[in-house]
C-alpha cells in the first residue's frame, strides 16, 4: 500500500511540475507563483509525498547510514522550504535620492528607514555593457552608511537587502528585501546532509556502487560501422571588387566596439559573415574581405548571392534561391519581404511564412546598417567620465576638439578614395596611422596584447566545427576491433582534448571570465568534461572510446549549428560570482555522466547481448551523475540566495532540473522497483529519462524562458 501510494504521488509530482513550467509560458509568473506554487494544495502535496515516503521507509527498515542520511535531507530540505513559506517576508522597497523610505512596494513597513544617497552603474571602459550596479544608502536607527551592488548584499536586523533594479534617471534604485531568519537555517542544514550523504554514498564501502564496481570488470566493445561528412562552398563572382587579402587583414586588425566590448574588427566580419552566408567565407573571400566588400563596393557586393535564405516556404512563395543577392530582394514592387515582415513586425501574422521573412528581413537589416556606417565606432575619444568610442557618420559632440572632429569625419573619406582608385600601399598607411590613434587614444578601454593575439588565434581556427567532424566519424571507426584503429582513435581523441582545451583557455583569455555563461560555451564544457572521462576511464572500460568520441562529437555538433550564439560579450553582473563556475561545472558534468547512460541504453537496446555489461557500466555512470547534480542544484540555490535573497523560486530552469533529478533518482531504487533490474526495462527508462536533460537544456532554453534563459 505504501509503496503504491508513494510511487503515485512521486509521479503527480513530476506532472504537476512540468505542467507548470507550461502553465507559466501561456499565463505569466504571477499567475503560476499564486494558483499553483503558493497554492495551499501545492504544500500539501510534498508534505503528503514526504509523509508517504517516510512510513515506506520506515516500514523497509533501511538501516545503512548514507541511505538514512540521504533521505532525511530531503526531509529537513522540505521542513526548511515551509518554515520559509509560512514565516519569511520577501518584497521590493523604492528610494529616491535623499527622501528617506520604510514602506516596501507591498505596504509591509521596516522597523527602520533607508535614505539612498547615491547610485551608480559601472561599465566596462569605452562601451555602454554594465559591469555593476552600486546602491549607497544610510540607516535611520544607526546613522550607518552602506551600500549594496549585484552579489554584495547589506544585512541589518534580520533584513536582507539585494540590488533589484534602477529608475531610469538614475535618481532612485529598487533594493529587494529578505527576512528568513528561521527557514535558511534548516534549508542549510539540510543542504549540508544532502552534500555529505551523496558523497558518503560513493564511498560507502557497503553501499551499492562499491558493489557495481567490484563487478565492473570485462565491459568490452564490437563492431558496427563507419561514417564520413562531406562539406562544400560556393564560388563567388571573380569580377567582384575586394580588397587584397594584405589591405582586407589590416583592416581586419582595427578595433571596434562591437557586441557591447572592444575586439578586433575581424571578429565583427566573421559574424557578419556567418549571420549573411552561413559560412566563415565566402568562396575564396575571407570574412573582412566580405565585410569590406559591402563597405567600399557597395554596389558590386549587393549583387553577389550571400544572403543564406533558409525557409523553405519562403524560398517557394518567392522563387528565391537557397542563395540570393541583395538586389534579389528588390523588383519593379520593392522590397518583395516587405507585406510578410510589415504583418509580423506589427503583430499580425505570424506564421512560420512571416518568420522565415523577419530572420531574412535581419540579414538585411546588418548590411542596411554597415551601409550607414552605424557599426563601425572605431575612434576612441577621452572625456572627464571615461573613453567613448565614435564611428565615421555619427553626429559629434560639439565640445570635442575640433581637430579630433575633422580626423573621424574626413580619414574614412581619405581611405576610400586610396581604396576606389587601387593605391593600396597608400591605403595600408592609412589603416596603419588608424591603428595607431586607437593605441594612442584608446587608453584602458583597449584589449591587452595578450588578449588581442589570443582573439585572432581563436578567429582563424573553428574549432566546433572541426572538431565535430573528426569526433564523429572517429567514434564509428574505433567501433572496429583492429588495434591500429583504436590506437588512431585514441590519438584522435588525444588531440581533440588539447584543441578544445585551447579554444576554451583562449575564450577565458578574450572575455576574461571563465566560459561557462552562455549555451555555445556550456556545449564546449560538456564536450571537454566527456572527453575528460574518456581518459580516466577509458582503460578499464574500452568502449569508452567510442562513448567518449560519439557523445562529445555531438555536443560539439550541437555548438556549431545556428541553436547557438557563439558570440563572446562581457558577463552580465548579476553572473560575476565565483559560486557561477561551481555551479555550471559541476551541473555540466552530471550532464556529460548523463549522456553516456543514454549511449548505454540506446546501444543496450540494439544490442540485446551486450544489454547486461552495458546496464552495469550505465549504473556506474548514474551514481555520480546523481551526486554531482545534486550538489550541483542545490549550490545553485545557495548561490540564487547570496544574489536575489532566496534560494528557490521555481524558475523554469530550476523546476526542471529537480524533475531531472527526481527520474534520474527513481533507476537507483532497484529494490523497490525490481523492474529496473531488467535490462532492457533500464535501458528504456533511461532513454526516455534523457528527454528530461533535452527539455532542462534546450526546452527551457529555447521555448520557456525563465531567468536562466540568458544562457
Amino acid at each position: 500500500m505504501w509503496k503504491k501510494t508513494v510511487i503515485a504521488l512521486y509521479v503527480v509530482v513530476v506532472a504537476v511540475l512540468a505542467a507548470a513550467t507550461i502553465v507559466e509560458k501561456f499565463e505569466g509568473t504571477p499567475f503560476v507563483a499564486r494558483y499553483i506554487y503558493g497554492a495551499w494544495w501545492f504544500s500539501l502535496l510534498w508534505g503528503l509525498l514526504a509523509a508517504a515516503a517516510v512510513f515506506y521507509f520506515l516500514k523497509r527498515r533501511v538501516r545503512r547510514a548514507s541511505t538514512v542520511a540521504l533521505h532525511l535531507s530531503f526531509v529537513v530540505i522540505l521542513a526548511g522550504a515551509l518554515l520559509t513559506h509560512l514565516t519569511s517576508y520577501q518584497g521590493l522597497i523604492h528610494l529616491r535620492r535623499g527622501e528617506p523610505a520604510s514602506i516596501c512596494m507591498d505596504r509591509y513597513e521596516l522597523p527602520f528607514q533607508l535614505t539612498l544617497q547615491r547610485f551608480d552603474i559601472a561599465y566596462h571602459e569605452g562601451t555602454r555593457a554594465e559591469a555593476d550596479y552600486t546602491s549607497r544608502f544610510t540607516i535611520s536607527d544607526t546613522g550607518e552608511e552602506a551600500q549594496v551592488s549585484m552579489n554584495n548584499i547589506y544585512s541589518h536586523r534580520g533584513y536582507r537587502f539585494y540590488q533589484s533594479s534602477y529608475d531610469p534617471d538614475f535618481e532612485g534604485s529598487y533594493l529587494a528585501v529578505n527576512s528568513d531568519p528561521w527557514g535558511i537555517p534548516v534549508t542549510y542544514g539540510g543542504y549540508a546532509l544532502l552534500f555529505l550523504a551523496l558523497v558518503w554514498m560513493l564511498f560507502d564501502p557497503r553501499g551499492t556502487y562499491r558493489k557495481l564496481l567490484k563487478q565492473s570488470a570485462g565491459v568490452g566493445c564490437w563492431v558496427m560501422g563507419a561514417g564520413c561528412w562531406v562539406l562544400g562552398a560556393a564560388d563567388a563572382s571573380a569580377q567582384t571588387r575586394v580588397l587584397p587579402r594584405e589591405t582586407a587583414e589590416k583592416f581586419g586588425q582595427l578595433m571596434v566596439v562591437y557586441n557591447d566590448r572592444v575586439c578586433p574588427m575581424e571578429t565583427y566580419a566573421l559574424d557578419f559573415t556567418k549571420k549573411l552566408y552561413g559560412k566563415r567565407s565566402y568562396g575564396d573571400y575571407t570574412a573582412t574581405q566580405v565585410l569590406t566588400g559591402f563597405i567600399f563596393f557597395y554596389d558590386d557586393w549587393s549583387k553577389e548571392p550571400v544572403v543564406k535564405i533558409k525557409g523553405g516556404e519562403l524560398k517557394e512563395r518567392l522563387q528565391l534561391a537557397d542563395y540570393t543577392s541583395l538586389n534579389g530582394l528588390f523588383n519593379q514592387n520593392g522590397y518583395v519581404l516587405g507585406p510578410y515582415v510589415s504583418d509580423y513586425y506589427m503583430g499580425g501574422q505570424s506564421g512560420e511564412l512571416e518568420k522565415q521573412a523577419s530572420k531574412v528581413d535581419e540579414k538585411v537589416g546588418l548590411i542596411m546598417e554597415l551601409h550607414q556606417g552605424k557599426p563601425l565606432k572605431l575612434f576612441p575619444y577621452t572625456w572627464g567620465h571615461g573613453i567613448t568610442w565614435y564611428g565615421p557618420t555619427d553626429d559629434l559632440p560639439a565640445d570635442m576638439d575640433q581637430e579630433h572632429q575633422k580626423y573621424m569625419h574626413e580619414v574614412f573619406t581619405l581611405l576610400n578614395g586610396e581604396v576606389q582608385a587601387g593605391n593600396w600601399q597608400n591605403a595600408n598607411a592609412y589603416l596603419e596611422k588608424m591603428q595607431k590613434y586607437q593605441q594612442t587614444f584608446g587608453g584602458r578601454s583597449l584589449p591587452s596584447p595578450v588578449r588581442i593575439k589570443a582573439e585572432r588565434l581563436y578567429n582563424r581556427v573553428p574549432f566546433a566545427t572541426v572538431l565535430f567532424m573528426v569526433c564523429l566519424t572517429m567514434a564509428f571507426l574505433s567501433l572496429l576491433k583492429w588495434r591500429p584503429v583504436r590506437w588512431l582513435a585514441w590519438g584522435v581523441l588525444a588531440v581533440s582534448f588539447l584543441m578544445l582545451t585551447l579554444c576554451m583557455t583562449l575564450r577565458w583569455i578574450i572575455i576574461d571570465h571563465i566560459p561557462m555563461s552562455n549555451g555555445y560555451e556550456t556545449m564546449l564544457l560538456l564536450a571537454w568534461l566527456l572527453q575528460l572521462l574518456t581518459f580516466l576511464m577509458g582503460r578499464r572500460f574500452p568502449v569508452m572510446l567510442t562513448f567518449g568520441l560519439l557523445m562529445s562529437g555531438f555536443f560539439l555538433l550541437a555548438s556549431h549549428l545556428s541553436l547557438m550564439d557563439p558570440q563572446m560579450s562581457h558577463m552580465m553582473p548579476v553572473l560575476q560570482s565565483p559560486l557561477l563556475t561551481l555551479h555550471v561545472s559541476i551541473i555540466m558534468m552530471a550532464y556529460a555522466l548523463l549522456s553516456l547512460t543514454f549511449i548505454c541504453a540506446v546501444v543496450g537496446l540494439l544490442l540485446r547481448r551486450q544489454a547486461a555489461y552495458l546496464q552495469l557500466l550505465s549504473r556506474l555512470f548514474l551514481y555520480p551523475a546523481l551526486t554531482t547534480l545534486g550538489i550541483g542544484i542545490f549550490l545553485g540555490a545557495i548561490w540564487a540566495n547570496i544574489s536575489w535573497g532566496t534560494y528557490w523560486s521555481w524558475d523554469p530552469k530550476e523546476t526542471w532540473a529537480l524533475i531531472t533529478f527526481m527520474i534520474y533518482g527513481v533507476a537507483v531504487h532497484m529494490q523497490s522497483l525490481p523492474r529496473l533490474e531488467r535490462p532492457a526495462f533500464y535501458h528504456g527508462f533511461m532513454l526516455v529519462a534523457f528527454l528530461s536533460i533535452l527539455m532542462t537544456y534546450f526546452g527551457v532554453n529555447y521555448l520557456l524562458g525563465g531567468m536562466h534563459s540568458y544562457a
